[in-house]
């Protein structure tokens, strides 16, 4: 059976450890861990894993946050990857700092990368919310969401990385009702 988990974020070194590609991080962690390799392909950086029975796609698109939908529908097409096997992991204002919350479908949230992908997918696709907090003044969240997460997060950032990979593996081992009853309470 095939996934296809899709880490939102923009490209670039100026992006790279900023609070709006943790799902670029977290996929990054999922890949290093399974020894999986990034390729430059099309519409995005994607690297294939197996996770016992199950074969898993992931894809880190590089066309940049506010066209994400671009890449992932590409990649449901190509691969053949009903929409109940897509995965999203994106960043998260209304959640404290850490917090994970699977979801099997939902609205944008006034996220950009979501909204264009609802657009071309529809609202009915899990993702998983990674909170990032919203310490930052009125009118200052873009500013907020691209700056790097400061020292204090630094150093919870890595159990977070690696509690949210738990998650994605769970959502493929088991399914996504078993998962979110097992993680969300947490």
């Amino acid at each position: 059976m095939k996934y296809l988990i899709a880490g939102l974020g923009n490209i670039g070194p100026e992006y790279e450890n900023t609070r709006h590609n943790i799902g670029f991080m977290v996929l990054d962690a999922l890949a290093k861990a399974s020894n999986a390799v990034f390729e430059d392909k099309r519409y995005g950086f994607v690297a294939e894993m197996r996770l016992k029975n199950k074969y898993l796609i992931l894809l880190k698109p590089s066309t940049y946050m506010n066209l994400s939908g671009n890449a992932i529908r590409y990649w449901m097409q190509k691969e053949k990857i009903e929409t109940k096997n897509l995965l999203v992991v994106v960043d998260d204002l209304s959640l404290p700092f850490g917090t994970l919350r699977l979801k099997s479908k939902g609205s944008d949230a006034g996220h950009n990368g979501l909204k264009h992908i609802q657009g071309l997918i529809g609202q009915k696709y899990p993702r998983l919310r990674f909170g990032i907090g919203d310490d930052f003044f009125p009118g200052s969240q873009v500013n907020f969401v691209l700056e790097e997460f400061s020292d204090e997060e630094k150093t919870k950032l890595p159990e977070r990385i690696e509690k949210a990979c738990e998650i994605i593996r769970s959502f493929c081992l088991a399914g996504i009702d078993i998962t979110m009853n097992q993680f969300n309470n947490k």
